[in-house]
């Protein structure tokens, strides 16, 4: 694909809650991976100043008036992406990447997950990060879900609940509804596997916060856990 088909095939689609430290430095820093001219962040029930912060930066802000969830804030996202799309008049939808909120400045790095969707060698491709961060107990989650992405489909990613991906809009279509909260990754990659579609790991250089151990992480890895449990439950 040449250069100039490659300078706006893509969406940027951020979810993001409570991330004003790191918000503005996150878009920057995707708007500028070659093939992206649209950064929509989905601003999901923030009580602090993401939303304003993310639009300062030069994204595209929608806004949840609750928290909805991370599923619920993707499918928000590349449905501002299919609006701007209708507005521009394109012939073909963007690809969606999907990044999280507080990758900062290494967003930069997340251009190979690009690749191999735009040179139709895959259908989506699932970040593997090069650099490791302190998981604080977040390895039961993961391999609960890698486990439960291998029963289902004879295929175990390494890093099976990595938010950074990138698909084509016909991939993203056929998985909708995506699963709930946090287990939307999950179901997302089995789907899209069951259904034929083309998956495959791509190593970046990509980082983000350590999630800890205190009790606010806890919560969060609860959470986590109990979405990607119903997520698996309903694909037995």
């Amino acid at each position: 694909m040449s250069a100039g088909a490659r300078s706006d095939y893509v969406a940027v689609v951020i979810p993001a809650r409570n991330e004003a430290d790191r918000i503005q430095a996150t878009v920057t820093a995707a708007a500028g991976i070659a093939g992206v001219a649209l950064v929509v962040v989905v601003d999901d029930g923030s009580s602090d100043a993401t939303a304003a912060l993310a639009h300062r930066a030069g994204a595209v802000v929608t806004r949840h008036g609750r928290n909805r969830g991370k599923g619920a804030a993707m499918e928000t996202g590349a449905e501002a992406v299919r609006v701007v799309d209708q507005r521009e008049h394109r012939d073909r939808p963007r690809h969606l990447l999907f990044l999280d909120a507080d990758l900062a400045d290494t967003a930069a790095q997340a251009g190979p997950l690009i690749d191999p969707v735009l040179a139709g060698k895959a259908d989506m491709t699932i970040a593997v990060f090069s650099a490791t961060v302190k998981l604080g107990g977040h390895g039961l989650v993961v391999g609960l879900c890698g486990a439960g992405i291998h029963r289902a489909t004879g295929w175990r990613p390494a890093q099976p609940l990595n938010g950074q991906r990138c698909l084509t809009r016909a991939a993203f279509e056929a998985a909708r509804p995506l699963a709930r909260g946090w287990g939307a990754e999950t179901g997302l990659t089995i789907d899209l596997l069951r259904k034929g579609f083309r998956v495959t790991e791509v190593e970046a250089e990509l980082a983000h916060r350590a999630t800890g151990t205190g009790l606010r992480a806890q919560l969060h890895r609860a959470h986590q856990l109990t979405d990607v449990a119903r997520a698996l439950a309903v694909r037995r």
